[in-house]
């Protein structure tokens, strides 16, 4: 559904997005995560030919963007940057004026669309009266106009209490589950991309720096949990007999390769330790891009 191929951007001297290779298959929900600055907006911004590139290509539903951004966007919605409305409007002129943008929409679709977004009811009151969570949803609803098979989301929670972000996350897993859309979401709320994407690709300042399912980003590092009588002597004595490579926090372990929590009790209970508690815990997705990040604190390249 999307090709990138050493995609790449500068701004002047600035290098925003580096040589970005990346594809999205059908009927995934697919995360571009990270920071503010990362290049995801950028990226995003590449895709929908709004944004020209340095060199690289982008391909959308297999047509190269820049050459042929007409065949490329013909099934893609997005909600790219801050959705601009007019706001002495209703939500519901605003759809009809929106669809003149790309193609004749009935009021058959408008109505469907509204009604998928849960703004009925709403439709005729004008855009000023609307919180930021209905401005969401009809921002929602406008990228659904054209009745895409891509769906790229840009920051779609953005501001949303944690209420507007509930509902936002439902809404996009029923959008694709029932329309099976193929969906961009991209965040910097690690929560809502461990809740919703089924593959990630992580940036750091214009470089991915991972790409896998969540999954596998929460299993490239196993920490278990520690209690004893003297934490950092036992974990000394452990990384010495090559039973673990890391500690940290008082509390937490990382095993070498070929250990266990079995091999790590009987060690300690052979040295003399209380081993008090030993565990294995899970690694959230918030622990893989910390240390993700702290791996890769300068990943750009000197322009």
């Amino acid at each position: 559904m999307i090709e990138l191929e050493k995609l790449t951007k500068r701004f002047g001297q600035r290098l925003a997005v580096d040589e970005l290779s990346m594809t999205i298959r059908p009927g995934e929900i697919y995360g571009l995560l990270g920071h503010n600055g990362a290049g995801k907006s950028t990226t995003i911004g590449m895709i929908l030919g709004q944004v020209w590139p340095t060199s690289g290509s982008a391909k959308v539903c297999g047509h190269e963007v820049s050459a042929h951004r007409r065949q490329a966007l013909q099934q893609v919605g997005a909600i790219f940057e801050s959705p601009q409305f007019y706001d002495y409007l209703s939500g519901w002129r605003n759809l009809e004026i929106l669809a003149t943008y790309t193609a004749r929409t009935p009021a058959s679709r408008i109505r469907e669309v509204i009604d998928w977004v849960g703004l009925t009811g709403r439709e005729q009151s004008i855009v000023k009266t609307y919180s930021h969570g209905m401005r969401a949803r009809l921002a929602l609803a406008q990228a659904l106009l054209p009745n895409p098979q891509l769906l790229i989301l840009d920051e779609p929670s953005d501001g949303l209490d944690p209420e507007g972000i509930h509902e936002m996350r439902q809404t996009v897993r029923r959008l694709h589950k029932e329309l099976g859309l193929t969906i961009l979401f991209s965040s910097h709320l690690l929560n809502e991309v461990e809740q919703l994407c089924t593959r990630i690709a992580v940036l750091s300042q214009g470089r991915k720096v991972f790409e896998g399912t969540v999954t596998d980003a929460r299993s490239t590092q196993t920490w278990v949990r520690l209690r004893t009588d003297n934490f950092l002597r036992a974990a000394q004595l452990l990384f010495d007999a090559k039973l673990i490579v890391e500690h940290r926090d008082g509390k937490l372990i990382r095993l070498a390769p070929d250990s266990g929590t079995a091999a790590i009790a009987r060690k300690l209970v052979e040295s003399g330790f209380e081993v008090h508690e030993i565990f294995t815990e899970e690694q959230t997705l918030e622990d893989f891009y910390l240390s993700l990040m702290k791996a890769h604190p300068g990943s750009v390249r000197s322009p």
